[in-house]
């Protein structure tokens, strides 16, 4: 059984994650492009962070960064590459929609990569509801960005 707990990003195993999605990151994007977050940045008030894991192994991590009052983003969903596949990602984005309706916020915002390696993580905002739209909060047009947003039921 899976659990998700709230982290506070000082694990070796969560450290490791982020940084090899940071290196994925600028792999398939341009520098100017990537919009995930490093440590010191999730570390940041605005933001909760939370890890999944199963039997003592990291299955995957995910966070919500509070924009207003009304509206949040999903930042840093991330699986290890050997673990895909097998609900964790799923599980901590239901968990983020979850507190972010709790918290009432009305709107749940994203920004992903548009490279064909993105193809799953697209297909999983979009089977949770989320659907495509345009720049929201800082972010501004990019072909190497995707944006969606879902509005919550409170």
């Amino acid at each position: 059984m899976m659990n998700i707990v709230l982290d506070d990003l000082t694990g070796p195993e969560i450290q490791a994650l982020l940084h090899e999605h940071l290196q994925d990151m600028h792999t398939l994007s341009q520098a100017e492009s990537v919009h995930a977050l490093d440590l010191e940045k999730l570390r940041k008030p605005d933001i909760t962070f939370w890890t999944i894991w199963e039997d003592n192994v990291l299955m995957g991590c995910g966070a919500l960064k509070e924009l207003d009052s009304s509206h949040a983003e999903v930042k840093s969903m991330r699986t290890p590459a050997a673990r895909r596949g097998k609900g964790a990602g799923r599980a901590i984005l239901a968990h983020i929609i979850a507190v972010a309706q709790s918290r009432s916020y009305q709107r749940l915002s994203l920004e992903t990569g548009s490279h064909p390696a993105f193809l799953a993580a697209h297909q999983l905002y979009q089977s949770a509801g989320f659907e495509f739209c345009g720049p929201f909060d800082h972010y501004v047009l990019d072909p190497n960005s995707v944006f969606m947003t879902k509005l919550l039921k409170i």
